[in-house]
């Protein structure tokens, strides 16, 4: 990989946007790479926006923040909003398709524009608490900036006390990385 990837997530506090890049970043380093995430979010944990800045790449990453990301991720109406600036010509961008009134701010000059049925596949397939898991998913495999296994890994190692407890817990979590995946393979 010649540059880092620019990955921007963002929706309201409570999301678990943060969690995801978090989460991304810890498989990306476990594999060697080079992460730098930044985590952006106004005065409340939870009701504003919440904005993840990651770069993953094989050689020191030198700023933390960017103009523009490679790929984009929003959330919620205000984070479309929030985010259609960081969009560019390389850009590929993901919103949930549930989100409505936003179709004057989704960016005309992004790469793609891919909208998701992420909300619904939590709510209807799986669980709302793995919304932010499948849009891990959806982020690795657009992205590939690391296999979806090594994500398994660090999910493993970040919520593992929890599997213990539920071990059912952990095959939610892994189907909703997978189901991400599928969610945006079919449109890249």
């Amino acid at each position: 990989m010649a540059k880092a990837v620019k990955i921007i997530l963002a929706g309201e506090g409570g999301q678990g946007v943060q969690s995801v890049a978090e989460i991304i970043a810890e498989a990306a380093n476990e594999q060697g790479r080079e992460a730098l995430y930044i985590p952006n979010f106004g005065v409340e944990q939870r009701g504003g926006v919440s904005v993840a800045y990651l770069q993953i790449g094989d050689e020191p990453i030198g700023a933390p923040k960017f103009l523009t990301g490679d790929i984009v991720v929003a959330l919620s109406d205000r984070a479309v909003h929030r985010t259609r600036q960081y969009a560019g010509p390389e850009t590929v961008f993901v919103y949930d398709s549930g989100i409505e009134g936003v179709e004057d701010a989704i960016p005309t000059n992004a790469k793609k524009v891919l909208p998701i049925p992420a909300i619904e596949v939590a709510k209807n397939e799986l669980h709302p608490r793995v919304f932010n898991i499948i849009i891990m998913g959806a982020v690795i495999k657009a992205t590939g900036v690391v296999p979806e296994q090594r994500a398994k890994d660090a999910i493993e190692k970040k919520l593992g006390y929890k599997f213990e407890k539920n071990p059912k817990l952990r095959e939610l979590n892994f189907k909703a990385i997978d189901r991400g995946a599928e969610l945006v393979a079919g449109a890249l």
